[in-house]
């Protein structure tokens, strides 16, 4: 699979961009944000998505990690698609995107073209299914801030953003899931 790929960019079209890399120019598809960073003739660094299905393959490109992680958890969504998964990650910062997944705040992806209401919900519910399975279940007072350091690295933080986001927010009460909103909303501002 190919996690990344590096080198010169030889076209930026309205969706996708070439990047050479070894005399082959591979077509990554992109957001508007990651688009418009490319300039033909420089030499881009991006994280990709390989797809490979049995009628297609592409390569969905991101400017992080994070966005990449985030495109891979709205692709386990039912009825989500890569163009859609896309859409998504490239309207909103991650952050704001797991804030309204964790405060059920569905119009912000109805405000996404191609996502409607149902979707929404679906994806809220399915993905706060994810986060729960991986361990950032709503617990009590007693839990340490190292469930919030967890919660925030299954959702595709790096290992000292979460300790850093957790940190500041070590002395906030409140269950689990407050103090993981706290923490992403201290992401969110450090960005």
């Amino acid at each position: 699979m190919i996690g990344s790929i590096r080198g010169p960019v030889t076209h930026v079209g309205v969706d996708h961009a070439l990047v050479e890399v070894g005399g082959i120019g591979y077509r990554v598809v992109a957001g508007p944000a990651l688009l418009a960073k490319l300039t033909v003739g420089k030499e881009a660094s991006v994280f990709t998505h390989h797809l490979v299905r049995e009628d297609q393959q592409a390569l969905f490109g991101f400017a992080s990690t994070e966005e990449l992680a985030f495109f891979e958890l709205l692709m386990t969504v039912s009825q989500v698609g890569p163009r859609l998964a896309l859409a998504i990650t490239a309207a909103f910062p991650v952050t704001k995107l797991q804030l309204a997944i964790v405060t059920d705040d569905a119009d912000v992806f109805t405000a996404v073209s191609g996502v409607g209401r149902k979707t929404a919900q679906r994806i809220i519910l399915e993905l706060k299914e994810k986060v729960h399975a991986a361990g950032i279940a709503a617990a009590g007072a007693s839990s340490t801030d190292s469930d919030v350091v967890a919660a925030l690295e299954s959702l595709g933080y790096s290992g000292s953003e979460a300790r850093r986001a957790a940190g500041a927010v070590a002395g906030t009460e409140g269950e689990l899931d407050v103090r993981i909103k706290a923490a992403l909303q201290e992401l969110a501002r450090s960005r």
